[in-house]
């Protein structure tokens, strides 16, 4: 659809006459409310009173209107003086506030990987005796409660309820307890003698 000579001017007396763009576009035909608006904003014509219907010209008789009465004027109220400054107020906290707790350590690895568990044919049976003895005494941790100084030796089976983790005192740079490191760290000259 274009915009001929004869559309625009249709367009400009419908738009001067307070028709709505819908109007204009139902009229016109084959363009949209939109199309109107946007013609009716490049010509310029979008300076009018909102109203669907022209404005009806007024009568020359004015409604005579009654006088009003006179108020009085009320006095202007005084300023009030401003307040003098107060002495700052120092004041306590409802509740005491605690300390801040020391920075948690970063947590550094041991810096070996864990070693794969051996089966029990590849451990030393002093080794063994040593881990049942150990396991009587472990704490049993949950995997939340492990910190860097626990053994993190696994016992059990993890889809299991009773599955845990030893919980002693680590040994200085292992991820294990003394027994477990005997265990999970053996030379690899011994394993292979007690496959044999």
């Amino acid at each position: 659809m274009s915009w001929t000579d004869e559309r625009v001017e249709l367009l400009k007396k419908m738009w001067a006459e307070g028709q709505s763009a819908s109007q204009i576009a139902k009229e016109l035909g084959g363009v949209t409310r939109n199309a109107v608006i946007g013609k009716v904003h490049r010509l310029g014509l979008s300076n009018r009173t909102t109203g669907t219907a022209p404005a009806k010209a007024e009568t020359k008789e004015k409604p005579i209107e009654a006088p009003k009465p006179e108020v009085a004027a009320k006095p202007k109220p005084e300023p009030r003086p401003e307040p003098a400054p107060r002495a700052p107020v120092e004041t306590k906290p409802a509740v005491e506030q605690r300390p801040t707790p020391p920075a948690r350590k970063q947590i550094i690895p041991a810096g070996q990987p864990l070693p794969p568990q051996p089966s029990a044919n590849e451990v030393s049976p002093e080794a063994l005796a040593k881990v049942n003895e150990v396991e009587k005494k472990s704490k049993k941790l949950t995997l939340m409660e492990l910190t860097e100084r626990t053994c993190k030796w696994p016992v059990g089976d993890p889809a299991t309820p009773d599955f845990w983790f030893c919980g002693l005192p680590t040994q200085a740079g292992k991820p294990y307890c003394e027994a477990h490191v005997g265990v999970a760290f053996q030379p690899m000259s011994a394993r292979r003698d007690r496959r044999r």
